[in-house]
């Protein structure tokens, strides 16, 4: 499995493999890119099929955090880490210990923090290994409910962009996923007068929404063509595909999940169906502007946070709008926006 070979390797500044025979640990830290700063993200935990899509998710995750920090405004570069195997059978302090020495060793060229079936509990066991972690409980905490406002106000650009609506009254959304981000966006755009269709493989979770929030519940696979106005990933990444374009009645994609879409090709094919993509790595920068002022602190303060992400709107709607203006597609001016921010340093 040769590193450079990688379609998704973009002249990473380093790829590190970890592993504890101990604890069981076996990971993969990729650091993208720090010319901003030190390199920022999550740790995901997964149960990988092999070690090939576990490289495969951490470059792709790794360089969408080198922009989406840049895109952001942030003095971070772009990092990502991965845990292979199932989180329900093998995490243990042993193994997230393992992981805090290995973050260590990178002496501060990556931070670290929650992602998928990570939680603040298990960074704070991260953290006795190593101070280059964040999202630490009695700093800024779970990230989730930042990223959540973010892609709430970013659904609310797109449809002012592309609706013409400044308020989502009556709007359709369709949700796919309802993890803890996710739901708490459906919570949001509930509480606007948004109409919500949801999806997920957890069947109480659509209880929930369906009893709260008046949710529709469909199944994973109807979603796509639900007769919506907005369709919003929020599960994992790839969701945007050959096979999904064809069958999306919306007009708008704007969600959480990163890597939303399969290939690079799909942001030209969105823009030719006419579907305004909200860039995921734009839209859902909540979460790492809120752990931002946790590693660059004075003190840490929520309503700084709240501030910050509140500028999501506008970010959305110069690129919106500069894409507009130059007929290409959203995705691609986000893309060379960032890598402009980046050349600078």
């Amino acid at each position: 499995m040769a590193v450079f070979d990688q379609v998704d390797f973009d002249n990473h500044e380093q790829v590190v493999y970890c592993s504890d025979e101990q604890s069981g640990l076996k990971a993969i830290i990729a650091v993208h890119n720090t010319n901003l700063g030190p390199s920022a993200g999550g740790c995901r935990f997964w149960d990988y099929e092999n070690d090939e899509l576990a490289l495969k998710d951490v470059l792709r995750l790794s360089k969408g955090m080198t922009y989406k920090n840049a895109m952001a405004g942030l003095k971070l570069g772009g990092g990502k880490a991965v845990i292979i195997g199932n989180p329900k059978k093998l995490k243990s302090e042993e193994l997230f210990r393992a992981f805090g020495r290995a973050v260590n060793n990178l002496n501060g060229r990556y931070y670290t923090a929650e992602d998928v079936n990570i939680t603040t509990a298990d960074m704070g066991i991260v953290n006795q290994e190593t101070d280059y972690v964040s999202g630490l409980e009695g700093q800024s905490g779970n990230p989730g409910p930042f990223t959540a406002l973010g892609t709430f106000l970013g659904i609310k650009a797109a449809v002012k962009f592309k609706l013409g609506k400044d308020d989502l009254t009556g709007i359709r959304v369709a949700v796919q996923g309802l993890g803890s981000v996710g739901y708490s966006l459906c919570e949001q755009l509930h509480a606007a007068g948004a109409q919500l269709v949801v999806t997920d493989i957890n069947e109480q979770a659509l209880t929930k929404a369906k009893n709260e929030l008046n949710a529709t519940v469909v199944g994973l696979d109807e979603i796509y063509s639900q007769d919506v106005d907005v369709f919003s990933p929020c599960a994992l990444g790839a969701s945007i595909n050959d096979e999904t374009i064809k069958q999306l009645k919306a007009v708008i994609i704007a969600g959480c999940a990163n890597n939303q879409l399969a290939h690079g090709y799909h942001d030209q094919a969105l823009f030719d169906a006419g579907i305004l993509y909200a860039p995921d790595y734009v839209i859902n920068a909540g979460g790492i502007i809120n752990v931002a002022l946790e590693i660059y602190p004075e003190e840490y303060c929520s309503d700084e946070a709240t501030r910050l992400v509140q500028n999501i709107y506008g970010t959305l709607m110069n690129v919106f709008e500069k894409a507009e203006a130059d007929k290409h597609p959203t995705g691609r001016v986000a893309d060379e926006m960032a890598r402009a921010i980046i050349a600078k340093g």
